[in-house]
């Protein structure tokens, strides 16, 4: 995983990382969020951040993840849920203690957003680690560039649990991150804000109300 921080794990994965197109320079910072009426809600864009805990690694991210309210129905929730989305999800980490790159691409299954900000999730569907596949992580989205944008992801600082007295990572739950701890520092992000769907008609919720 990134930086230092080791926890053991029921299946806690190393973090992908990126080649090398993906290390080049990205383009300035992307506009604040948006509040334009219709569409869905979005996050877009690319970016390095600024990793406390591995401070001379190079760390980016690529987001593109759309809002698809209620496309994503369940055994016991067949209308799905109003937060599920679609997109993808890449992760670039260069270590610089052993230049070792590796990359990986999540499938977005969850998003909401709240003013300039918002938190995703997305499950694994591509890694140089095999044993990654299949994990859902968190991401949380602060809209702009360098000294305005932020980044967050749910194995950075959080997502801890004790079991019989020794911590370990949990299943992170869909749109579950923390707050986006990482200030960008190249690159940029775009949140556009919507407000939660109303329910469908005929689902259990929107009957009890």
């Amino acid at each position: 995983m990134f930086g230092t921080l080791s926890v053991p794990r029921r299946r806690f994965a190393v973090v992908a990382l990126a080649a090398t197109t993906v290390l080049a320079a990205l383009s300035g910072p992307s506009s604040a969020a948006g509040s334009r009426p219709g569409g869905p809600a979005k996050v877009g864009g690319q970016g390095r951040i600024f990793y406390a805990y591995a401070p001379d690694d190079e760390i980016r991210f690529t987001v593109d993840a759309t809002a698809a309210p209620f496309s994503r129905p369940l055994d016991g929730l067949p209308t799905g849920m109003p937060t599920d989305a679609r997109g993808t999800v890449t992760i670039a980490h260069r270590v610089a203690r052993t230049q070792e790159i590796r990359t990986a691409e999540a499938a977005v299954d969850c998003l909401v957003t709240a003013g300039d900000t918002a938190t995703l999730t997305a499950v694994v569907t591509e890694s140089a680690d095999p044993a990654d596949i299949g994990t859902r992580y968190g991401f949380s989205v602060k809209s702009g560039g360098p000294g305005r944008g932020r980044f967050g992801f749910s194995w950075g600082i959080g997502n801890l649990d004790v079991v019989d007295g020794r911590p370990v990572a949990p299943t992170v739950g869909t749109c579950m991150a923390p707050a986006p701890f990482a200030p960008v520092r190249g690159g940029g992000f775009e949140v556009t804000h919507r407000e939660l769907p109303p329910l469908p008609a005929g689902s259990q919720a929107a009957e009890a109300r």
